[in-house]
């Protein structure tokens, strides 16, 4: 089967809420220090899933720090039944996280802390940014809620080298509050309003600094969201929000899907235990353990050629619980329009998916 028969969706559910100028100088932004590489990075990202090719390694390994966090939002997969149950809520090893970047070092392009949990809770946080921006990662990211991020902490991760922050703020003032208990609205815009002076004042470009928030909680002031965020960081995009807490029953999905995520990056949950992508949210695929496997191995190993093989087929994905329940496979339609600001913009949502907060 061609591969332009297949639907795969690269970077599914990532909208930007950000003006077009905006959104390219992030992309110049993020590229700083490694244009070159970045733009073969890239460009790679897209293509390999295309061909279905497997490199030598993963472009990006996700390294998950904490698989424990200190929030209870209502729309996160970490306070179903499901989750508690399958889920060992922990920190990863720090001598795992340097044996893991002691093998891809000068071979992955880039490195995500986070996944599931609080990254910035685990007590080696700036030491796994160092170490690995020391052993020649070109990228290290993270995911956060933000409530760590006071100046102190932020400038110890800048000073260790972190290139690229991303953090979740789902609506403002009481919306947020709600949300994202017991952090608060004005605390994340003081704690931002920091953070870009010191950026300025030292004229910093990195860590690029992306704030993104589920759809339903920037719906009913989208102005107001963008224009109080958009002046403190280089970028503002919201997703449509995901079945998470699985109740959807009737899912429309693309035809003949095959996922983007089996050419492009390994996941090591901080039990050490790898899945088989970063939406196996449960565990359920389990690929490999990282205490026992290189990554090498693990990438070219026969769990996850076998996972590839399925895609391969038509609908194959069907017939693996993890990927009917994942939205990368889900129909999206552009049925929602919004004004941001001057701008109107249309949001797509995943059809007969509830775009209700907790729903």
């Amino acid at each position: 089967m061609d591969s332009e028969e297949k639907y795969i969706p690269v970077n599914k559910g990532h909208f930007e809420l950000d003006t077009v100028e905006r959104t390219k100088e992030f992309s110049k932004k993020m590229a700083i220090g490694w244009e070159d590489e970045y733009k073969d990075y890239r460009q790679k990202w897209v293509e390999m899933p295309k061909k279905r090719e497997v490199l030598e390694y993963p472009l990006l390994v996700d390294l998950e720090l904490a698989s424990a966090c200190n929030l209870k939002c209502p729309m996160c997969y970490t306070i179903t039944d499901e989750f508690k149950n399958k889920v060992k809520k922990g920190f990863m090893d720090f001598e795992l996280f340097k044996k893991i970047v002691d093998e891809i070092s000068g071979k992955v392009f880039a490195l995500r802390l986070s996944l599931r949990g609080e990254a910035t809770l685990h007590k080696n946080f700036i030491d796994c940014i160092k170490y690995a921006k020391d052993k020649g990662l070109k990228e290290v990211s993270t995911l956060t809620h933000g409530g760590n991020l006071e100046l102190d902490f932020f400038k110890k991760c800048v000073d260790a080298g972190i290139d690229w922050i991303t953090i979740s703020i789902d609506g403002v003032d009481e919306e947020y509050d709600k949300i994202r208990k017991p952090l608060k609205f004005e605390d994340t815009i003081r704690r931002l309003e920091k953070i870009k002076k010191y950026k300025d004042d030292n004229n910093l470009v990195k860590p690029t600094i992306k704030v993104q928030g589920i759809w339903p909680a920037i719906r009913p002031n989208p102005t107001k969201y963008y224009e109080t965020i958009a002046p403190l960081v280089d970028l503002v995009s919201y997703n449509p929000l995901i079945d998470y807490l699985r109740k959807d029953s009737d899912i429309v999905y693309e035809e003949n899907f095959a996922c983007p995520q089996l050419y492009q990056r390994v996941v090591v949950g901080s039990d050490g235990q790898v899945m088989m992508c970063s939406n196996d949210e449960d565990g359920e695929e389990i690929i490999g353990d990282a205490y026992e496997e290189t990554i090498y191995d693990i990438w070219h190993g026969e769990r996850l050629n076998k996972i590839r093989d399925i895609h391969n087929q038509k609908d194959g994905f069907k017939t693996m619980k993890v990927c009917k329940l994942c939205y990368y496979p889900r129909k999206m339609i552009p049925d929602e329009p919004a004004k941001v600001g001057d701008r109107d913009i249309i949001v797509e949502n995943y059809i007969n998916r509830k775009q209700n907060t907790g729903e």
